[in-house]
């Protein structure tokens, strides 16, 4: 499938790229007709280190941020975005803060943890979500939720590629959007149209990455 994956580069900074394929391709809740592997951007520092750039350039002028919930494999990007952000020669309102790079755990039922010692970090401090990819926000709302429920506040959200413009009110800043991919589609199962067509999926898919049928 290697051989079908597309570069895709940012027009704010051709370092930070994914790459996508065409195809039919099943998630745990949705069929989409294009994967996005962001592989590349979040295991080699120097395209996290630009990556985390773009996001950052997004918002430093008007969040400051305590912590940064990396979700899914994030935390080499959200460690790059708090080094900048804290970055004293910019003029951001994070600057000079020791930002928190917390993972959460996940229950089996799905429901987003966060262990007793890091809970302190999340208690009454301005959280920056960070996801790989969003389709739908389902899975960031959980993370919302959770930030709450541990009593801190969401002051931002932000992923490389989104499909969705807000989740919960917040403006979602991403270096990838619909716009980039303009026939991103995802489907409920029992309505997608791949399916209704004969077309067999070809994998199995997550923002970790594909594993072929």
């Amino acid at each position: 499938m290697d051989e079908k994956l597309i570069d895709l580069r940012s027009a704010k900074n051709p370092k930070a790229r994914i790459k996508i394929m065409k195809g039919h391709f099943a998630t745990s809740n949705f069929h989409i007709n294009n994967y996005i592997d962001i592989s590349t951007i979040k295991v080699r520092h120097m395209n996290c280190r630009e990556a985390a750039r773009v996001l950052t350039d997004e918002f430093a002028h008007m969040l400051a941020v305590d912590t940064i919930v990396c979700l899914e494999e994030t935390d080499t990007i959200g460690t790059f975005m708090a080094e900048q952000l804290a970055d004293n020669s910019r003029h951001s309102l994070s600057n000079g803060n020791n930002i928190s790079i917390v993972t959460p755990e996940y229950h089996q039922s799905g429901q987003i943890l966060f262990r007793d010692n890091v809970q302190r970090m999340i208690e009454n401090k301005q959280v920056l979500i960070l996801a790989p990819s969003i389709t739908t926000g389902k899975s960031v709302k959980r993370a919302c939720e959770a930030v709450l429920y541990y009593g801190g506040k969401v002051c931002g959200i932000c992923a490389v590629f989104s499909s969705v413009n807000k989740i919960n009110g917040l403006e979602v800043k991403s270096i990838f959007t619909t716009k980039d991919i303009p026939d991103y589609r995802a489907y409920a199962p029992n309505e997608c149209p791949m399916c209704k067509a004969g077309e067999k999926i070809e994998a199995i898919v997550n923002s970790y990455g594909y594993s072929r049928l």
